[in-house]
């Protein structure tokens, strides 16, 4: 066995209807003003409604910073920082997406007394330092599994994105609640989910770090997500589905995290910085021609998670037989779930191609990872083939 190390969040609940205990969670750290991370959609929808009567119950004071937007750049992050150090913030929870969460973790933090740091001395692996707030996670969504992992994605350009990656960001509670999710759309259900089984097909194969831990978390991640993504995108009201999808994606999220994700976030990434396509859904425009680009190098281990995805239609067969199911079923998730399955269907031009696969190669962070290396041409290949 090859050494390895793993982290992950203190601390999980995993309970439909937990949120309403939120400002006692904050007591029970010895937090009395907690800031909540949030976007304007969880507002404006009146999602804290029925939560916040609880932290005037437990003498928990809070304020809302609620201007994160999708890819957030580094101007929304200040301005909750500067917010958290207004208001002398004691905890910090993220509430919603992952952009949420991700912002969340910054200013837990950047909004610490003591932090001397600025926002543009972290990026990167291992350049965050010192401590932070306390910190709770409360996903919105079932994909991203940034509640459980050391990584903070923020835009800091046009088209440019750069991670924060450090253990002090994994926070010290994951709250899932199904009850928070039972009003997402059924295109937001799908591409969250999609994105979840991306993390953890990406870290079962991941040629850096994979360990017998994150196989054991991803394989399970892809049972549960693969299970009820049908059920939760077509009967959004169904709380077991949601929850069996909130934990999928958190332990998707424990896998990637320590068994990093590669090729297809890679070329993910430049969709969403050019064409603010979501997250998940540029993970699923892709997915399928990655796995036939890498099947040369990985067949045997995408043999072993096909019975997860394909399921009872699965056909006997060797690695090559195996894989060539598993593209077909990934490839069919998006139809299925209403989503759009090509580029083009995306509003993608067909002329930017060549520009992507040039911004892909800047992922080298991720490219790494995969399984079979990638040049330009390559990439430039797979977004031809995924068009």
């Amino acid at each position: 066995m090859s050494p390895f190390s793993f982290a992950t969040t203190a601390q999980i609940l995993c309970e439909s209807g937990s949120a309403v205990r939120l400002g006692e969670l904050c007591r029970e750290r010895g937090a009395r003003r907690v800031l909540i991370v949030t976007d304007p959609g969880i507002t404006r929808l009146g999602m804290l409604d029925s939560l916040l009567p609880g932290f005037a119950q437990a003498e928990v004071g809070y304020e809302i910073f609620d201007a994160v937007q999708a890819d957030p750049p580094e101007s929304v992050v200040m301005a909750a920082v500067q917010q958290g150090r207004a208001m002398k913030a004691e905890l910090v929870i993220g509430f919603g997406g992952g952009s949420s969460m991700d912002v969340a973790k910054l200013v837990a933090l950047l909004a610490h007394p003591d932090c001397e740091q600025q926002l543009t001395d972290i990026y990167g692996v291992g350049n965050a330092r010192g401590r932070r707030l306390p910190l709770i996670q409360v996903p919105t969504t079932a994909g991203t599994g940034s509640e459980v992992t050391q990584i903070a994605i923020i835009t800091t350009g046009e088209t440019t994105k750069m991670g924060v990656v450090s253990p002090i960001l994994l926070p010290d509670l994951a709250l899932l609640d199904a009850d928070l999710t039972l009003g997402l759309p059924p295109a937001v259900t799908a591409a969250t989910g999609i994105d979840a089984m991306v993390h953890a097909i990406e870290a079962y194969t991941s040629k850096v770090k994979k360990n017998p831990l994150s196989d054991m978390l991803a394989k399970e991640a892809l049972r549960l997500l693969a299970a009820n993504l049908d059920e939760a995108v077509n009967n959004g009201g169904n709380r077991e589905a949601r929850q069996a999808m909130l934990l999928g994606a958190l332990l998707a999220g424990q896998a990637f995290a320590n068994a990093p994700v590669a090729a297809v976030h890679a070329l993910a990434y430049p969709l969403g910085g050019h064409f603010h396509i979501p997250h998940g859904l540029s993970n699923a425009l892709v997915l399928p021609a990655v796995i036939e680009y890498n099947a040369s190098h990985a067949a045997p281990l995408y043999a072993e998670l096909a019975p997860f995805i394909v399921g009872r239609d699965l056909k006997p067969g060797d690695d090559e037989s195996l894989t060539a199911q598993l593209v077909t079923a990934l490839a069919d998730l998006s139809p299925r779930c209403g989503l759009p399955s090509r580029l083009c269907d995306a509003g993608v031009p067909e002329d930017s191609l060549p520009m992507l696969a040039r911004d892909a190669m800047l992922q080298q962070r991720l490219l790494v990872n995969n399984p079979r290396e990638l040049t330009e041409a390559d990439a430039l290949a797979i977004y031809r083939k995924a068009f």
